[in-house]
């Protein structure tokens, strides 16, 4: 038998002990629902899918530090390298499937110096000995599938790590845009507090200007001062935010924040979101990165249960190789120079210590672990969702409602300077108008962005974005 026969022969019988082997993994079972399969609010087939992270914010400057995320945030740069990690030790998992074949040639020269008993005619020999040969190192035959169960725990650990990077993905995009609306509310309520900073300075002039001629009290200017020195206050407060929420997004975005996108940011842009529908609770399966990874891994432990079942079985090896020898190197591949050796093996496990049923036990236990955690996260998904659906429609109506108590505010405010101007009316209730505007105002931001902040909360939970 030639070389190249014999590694034909050995390749195909490792196909066929291959595929001749069996899988002791448990029959996979995807668990129920630990939820409601209807939504309590919101109906409607889910159009989450339809909707890109582009598409979903319109927005110019969202889309900006959006994208500059994606393209340097660390975490994000973590996620991706952690899932090439486990696609290489898939790789190196499924290669334990097949055989490792190896080649090799050397030479071995020796002399022997005259005088021995086998030189003492001849004199001093020198001899030379080449070798070139191939063959099969310690491949285990994986009858049992011990192999394929661990190929599959890799590659099922591979498939949630890849999911838990679009996790990370999605959950960085809704940060981002949570973190920009956070920078335009800020703004807003910055420049609210300093106009309305430079309104009360301006009513304290005119309240010290009517103490003066014998019009007013000391009483009102102290509440004028007071009044001032509160919007003041408010004015470094909102400054301090603003500064924060530049550096949470330098964060977020892994690089400087264009000096244009903190310009343009405010509450008034209109951003166009989309509106969603959640579809079913089930749909979450399929959307949920989270989900998919749970389900991924309670895989994995599904997959490892088969991998400790087989070590009860025997573990059959095999090494085997063909060499050729000859005494010159011209001469190394005529015929008659071949050799070789075929060397199975066979190890049958007796007594371990009950190391193999201590490891089947811990195997099913982990089973049960990620069945609960894949539970779990089903639940966790259905209540933010839940939750989400809950503030579609409050959010909207408190805008609303908010609106309406500003305007009447404002008009209680105007009226309350003519009357304070005209000297009907002291100048407590100018201070008690101008604070309640002024609050309303600030409330009517937080409502707006709150609204905001509810549909990127809403894309975010029903898995929209990757």
């Amino acid at each position: 038998m030639n070389n190249k026969k014999f590694v034909a022969t050995l390749s195909a019988t490792a196909l066929a002990l291959s595929v001749a082997s069996c899988s002791l993994d448990p029959d996979y079972h995807r668990p129920a629902m630990p939820v409601s399969q209807s939504w309590q609010n919101g109906g409607g087939a889910s159009n989450v899918a339809a909707y890109d992270w582009r598409q979903f914010y319109r927005q110019p400057g969202m889309q900006k530090v959006i994208g500059l995320a994606l393209n340097n945030n660390r975490d994000l740069r973590i996620a991706a390298l952690r899932v090439q990690e486990a696609q290489a030790q898939f790789r190196i998992s499924r290669s334990a499937l097949m055989p490792t074949i190896e080649a090799g040639a050397s030479e071995t020269s020796q002399r022997l110096p005259g005088g021995l008993y086998n030189t003492r005619d001849s004199g001093a020999v020198t001899y030379h000995q080449y070798e070139a040969g191939v063959g099969i190192t310690s491949w285990e035959i994986d009858f049992f599938g011990r192999i394929r169960s661990l190929n599959e725990r890799a590659l099922q650990t591979y498939l949630a790590t890849a999911a838990m990077e679009q996790a990370t993905r999605i959950t960085l995009i809704s940060e981002i845009a949570a973190a920009y609306l956070s920078l335009a509310t800020d703004k807003d309520k910055l420049k609210l507090a300093q106009q309305t900073a430079e309104s009360q300075r301006a009513s304290l002039k005119l309240v010290q200007y009517r103490v003066e001629t014998g019009t007013d009290n000391d009483q009102a200017r102290a509440q004028a001062e007071l009044s001032v020195a509160d919007a003041e206050a408010d004015v470094q407060r909102f400054s301090r935010q603003l500064e924060e929420d530049i550096n949470a997004l330098t964060f977020l975005t892994g690089t400087a924040v264009p000096p244009d996108v903190i310009a343009e940011a405010t509450l008034k842009k209109d951003y166009q979101f989309p509106d969603l529908r959640a579809g079913l609770p089930s749909d979450l399966l399929t959307r949920r990165p989270d989900i998919i990874a749970a389900e991924h891994n309670l895989k994995a432990a599904n997959a490892n249960i088969g991998a400790a079942r087989a070590a009860f079985f025997p573990s059959i090896s095999l090494t085997a190789d063909a060499v050729t020898m000859a005494g010159s190197l011209g001469n190394l591949f005529e015929g008659g120079t071949a050799t070789w050796s075929f060397i199975p093996s066979i190890t049958i496990p007796i007594f371990t210590g009950g190391r193999n049923m201590a490891n089947l036990d811990l195997a099913h236990l982990q089973k049960r672990e990620e069945i609960a955690q894949y539970e779990r996260s089903i639940q966790q998904a259905f209540r933010e969702v839940a939750d989400a659906l809950a503030g579609k429609n409050t959010w909207h109506q408190e805008v609303a409602a908010r609106s309406r108590s500003n305007a009447a505010n404002e008009r209680y405010y105007k009226l309350s300077q003519y009357r304070y101007q005209g000297g009907i009316d002291g100048y407590l209730n100018v201070l008690v108008a101008q604070r309640s505007n002024y609050q309303s105002e600030k409330d009517l931001l937080d409502a707006r962005a709150g609204e905001l902040n509810q549909n990127v909360t809403l894309y975010k939970v029903l898995g929209g974005g990757w």
